[in-house]
């Protein structure tokens, strides 16, 4: 159960930043033994997987700040996040194997799958909201909330791995926050204006 909350909270904070859950899988599996990759994922470990890894945050964390660049940004991200998601929880589902459970063992698509799928939902909302951050903001937000995405990318992926329990919480939480954020910028938005066709006599 743990190893399935680690790898959503994985996978969610994929869905806003491919690379800093990667980095901290593949930094932990480098430097600790909190994470076992399995043979197919070892790559992660090596130098240069982490060096291309941190490369790429590095231009993400930069264009994603940029109004306009962000959703061609998030365009490209479409097929990384979700893979990314998908191989974060593949990796850390290995220790469910370590503990003795064959239920990876026996469906081993399953954590790929899980993982794409939560991955993909979380890009898909970010995605969606930031073009109406950049229009209700005039681009002026666009460094905000990809700021405060970097930091909960971080966050998140540190609770999945140290404190998976929480990881529904901050989920329910994040669902939460942009239900009431989508019902506020809904209230803000002025009304259609009615348009009742051509004028009479013409």
């Amino acid at each position: 159960m743990l190893v399935a909350l680690t790898g959503i909270g994985l996978s969610a904070a994929a869905g806003l930043n491919a690379y800093i859950p990667f980095l901290l899988v593949a930094l932990l599996a480098r430097f600790t033994d909190l994470v076992a990759l399995p043979s197919g994922l070892a790559w992660m470990e090596s130098w240069w997987a982490i060096g291309i890894g941190a490369l790429l945050l590095l231009a993400d964390v930069v264009l994603d700040k940029v109004p306009a660049v962000d959703t061609v940004n998030d365009a490209i991200q479409t097929f990384i996040r979700p893979a990314t998601g998908g191989i974060v929880f593949a990796a850390t589902s290995a220790a469910e194997q370590l503990e003795g459970s064959s239920w990876f063992q026996e469906n081993p698509w399953l954590p790929i799958a899980a993982g794409v799928a939560v991955a993909g939902l979380v890009h898909a909302g970010k995605a969606a909201a930031r073009p109406v951050v950049n229009a209700g903001t005039g681009g002026l937000g666009a460094p905000v909330v990809s700021t405060l995405e970097d930091g909960a990318s971080i966050g998140l992926s540190l609770i999945a791995v140290f404190l998976p329990v929480l990881v529904l919480l901050v989920v329910a939480l994040a669902v939460w926050a942009l239900v009431v954020a989508r019902r506020r910028w809904r209230r803000r938005r002025p009304p259609r204006t009615r348009q009742d066709g051509p004028l009479a006599g013409t």
